[in-house]
């Protein structure tokens, strides 16, 4: 059988074209290193040097092998450098889902900042909702999602990334006239407007709004761009996360009214499948995301 200590050994014959040397370069006995080349030529039914007093030369035959030989090695040590990764460096392809409601507001920052730092790293985006996107990691086709938290999924570790406090969206000069700092028992649920179902941030709001009362919610947009421009016509009100508030208060013509302490919030964090070996790198993954985490919204006096 040929090995591939015969190949390294064989190697650093070709490459020195004499056995002292190339016993010394790979650290045996000369005697070692001239039985396992035998073995190596036996094994291949072929003469693969010529011994000579003053040097070793290859022959017709040995230099074909090795051009093989080297080539198989080459991809070895390719194998074994690739086999070292994940210490904490981001390489490679990764697959991250992220939900609707994060994605444009997290992804002009952070990819930029990722190829940056890791410009190795081939990146795959998908936004899909929460439940989308997690049974596509844990089937395999995504690396990592970042939603929000909890995500009770068997199988998957998380790390919390920033807390995104919620607020309220009204039009600039709309009839709803809220009073700063707002509770959720001044919020007219009859006028509240919500994402479609299956988005989380549709719950969140319901939780901090509507007491349960979901009955009284008739409507749900597929996105926050399309809520918030209803909002700016005063078709009614919304809740907006904190990090949202620069890019839709540039773009639409609203309010933004703060919640009374306790300030309603969700935690925005990254998840992964816990049998992924890549785990350094997800947590590598988790600080470049932090690293560019949205600055906290400075409410107008």
């Amino acid at each position: 059988m040929l090995t591939f200590r015969q190949m390294r050994y064989f190697d650093a014959l070709a490459t020195t074209r004499h056995f002292g040397r190339a016993a010394e370069m790979v650290h045996i006995s000369q005697p070692a290193l001239s039985a396992q080349i035998m073995e190596m030529e036996a094994y291949l039914g072929t003469r693969l040097v010529e011994r000579t007093r003053q040097n070793t030369l290859l022959t017709q035959k040995g230099e074909e092998v090795l051009r093989h030989v080297r080539s198989i090695l080459h991809q070895v040590d390719l194998l074994e450098q690739t086999a070292r990764k994940g210490g904490g460096t981001l390489e490679g392809l990764i697959r991250i889902g992220i939900i609707p409601t994060v994605a444009p507001y997290l992804v002009p920052q952070f990819i930029p900042h990722l190829r940056a730092t890791y410009p190795n790293v081939e990146v795959e985006l998908r936004e899909a909702v929460t439940d989308r996107l997690m049974a596509d990691l844990s089937a395999g086709k995504l690396d990592a999602v970042i939603a929000a938290l909890p995500l009770d999924v068997e199988g998957i570790q998380t790390r919390p990334l920033f807390a995104d406090r919620f607020f309220m969206a009204v039009a600039e000069n709309g009839d709803n006239v809220l009073m700063s700092p707002l509770t959720e028992h001044e919020v007219d649920v009859d006028r509240l407007l919500l994402l479609e179902e299956g988005h989380c941030l549709r719950d969140q709001a319901l939780a901090v709004c509507s007491s349960g009362k979901r009955s009284l919610v008739n409507f749900g947009a597929t996105s926050m761009a399309t809520l918030l421009q209803m909002v700016s016509h005063d078709m009614g009100m919304t809740l907006i996360p904190e990090m949202a508030i620069a890019t839709e208060t540039s773009r639409n013509s609203i309010r933004i009214v703060p919640f009374a302490e306790p300030q309603p919030s969700r935690d925005i964090g990254l998840a992964w499948r816990r049998s992924n070996h890549r785990g350094k790198e997800m947590e590598a993954l988790a600080e470049a995301i932090i690293a560019v985490a949205p600055v906290p919204y400075a409410v107008a006096a």
